[in-house]
């Protein structure tokens, strides 16, 4: 890497897409949290980021003006299928302050990550509202519903991501491939299983041979930490894990060799990709609820290095081509949309 790109990052929980952009080459002009937990967790890990403990609608656009990228991973539950779906009823919705933030500041880039509930048909007309936004704004917009097992995370976690640039930026765009061979969740935490004498560390390892279902953090009013709704702790049982719960500490010498041990946060962070170096602050619902919000630092990193490949005007990626993305777009079958894109595609002739 012979140069680093600026970039903003808002609702950045804790941690995960600042993380893996970091890690492909972006350097954070600010870091905005409105939580102050998850706050003390940014500059426990990265004391030289710009935490801004502050709500995004208090921001000034002028003050992030020259940019090269804005991130946001949004408040998901207001499109969520574990919530109630009330979209931009939601108060929670951040989207319309990150649009503004936008239009102030133009950034060279946009990138947005939220649950695939949002991909859905009930979410159509939203949706479109928000790529008709950001082709006003002069970006080409493609969106694609990105699975974490496909890139080194020992998990199913779905996420949407929409990627909006600069036309010049948008031709050059591709998105990132599956990487090879996926990652089991035994082999993943077999040595954390194990760290306090279990003896039945390995044997469980070899049971726990397949993908975890997402892990859900709960939110600041709802869930606490355990591992999801009913169907999702069948899922776990099924790999030899008890996910009534999360427990404070490996299972020790005395525990069953053949039983259901719960996991940790720690482990719980592994699962979502986080190295075991970043520490998560708070007491273990915090904890837990900063890990299983995250997006998994590892697909941040490859979506990032895709956005930087744009950026620096090569293809680091052989996928299929940009048209057929904006194609993606324009199946929506809206008429103004549709007139948008094509004066937008215009621009960079």
């Amino acid at each position: 890497m012979t140069r680093k790109f600026s970039t903003i990052e808002l609702c950045a929980g804790g941690g995960g897409q600042a993380l893996g952009l970091e890690l492909a080459g972006f350097d954070h002009a600010a870091v905005v949290e409105y939580e102050s937990q998850f706050c003390a967790t940014l500059r426990s890990n990265r004391p030289q980021w710009n935490v801004l403990e502050q709500d995004i609608r208090d921001l000034r656009p002028r003050d992030f003006r020259g940019l090269d990228l804005l991130a946001a991973g949004v408040p998901c539950p207001p499109f969520s299928i574990a919530g109630k779906q009330l979209g931009k009823n939601d108060e929670r919705d951040m989207f319309p302050a990150a649009l503004d933030l936008i239009e102030g500041a133009r950034p060279r880039g946009v990138l947005f990550e939220n649950v695939p509930g949002l991909a859905s048909e009930k979410f159509l007309s939203y949706r479109r509202k928000l790529l008709e936004r950001l082709v006003k704004l002069g970006y080409q917009p493609v969106w694609r519903v990105l699975q974490a097992a496909d890139f080194g995370v020992p998990q199913l976690r779905p996420r949407f991501i929409l990627i909006a640039l600069k036309p010049r930026d948008a031709e050059r765009f591709r998105w990132p491939l599956p990487q090879g061979k996926r990652c089991m969740v035994g082999e993943t935490l077999v040595d954390l299983m194990g760290a306090n004498g279990w003896a039945g560390a390995r044997s469980w390892s070899m049971r726990a041979a397949g993908i975890a279902p997402t892990v859900v953090g709960g939110s600041k009013k709802h869930g606490g930490p355990d591992l999801g709704p009913t169907r999702a702790k069948q899922k776990w049982r099924e790999l030899g894990v008890d996910g009534m719960g999360i427990a404070d500490a490996a299972p020790d010498g005395q525990f069953n060799e053949a039983g259901l041990p719960r996991l940790t946060v720690r482990m719980v962070a592994r699962v979502q990709g986080f190295p075991d170096s970043w520490e998560f602050v708070g007491k273990k619902t915090i904890a837990y609820r900063q890990v299983g919000n995250a997006f998994p630092p590892l697909v941040a990193k490859v979506v990032g290095n895709a956005i930087r490949a744009a950026f620096e005007k090569r293809t680091s990626y052989p996928s299929a081509s940009p048209e057929k993305d904006l194609e993606v777009c324009l199946l929506e079958k809206q008429t103004p949309y549709r007139k948008l894109c094509r004066a937008s595609k215009a621009l960079k002739r």
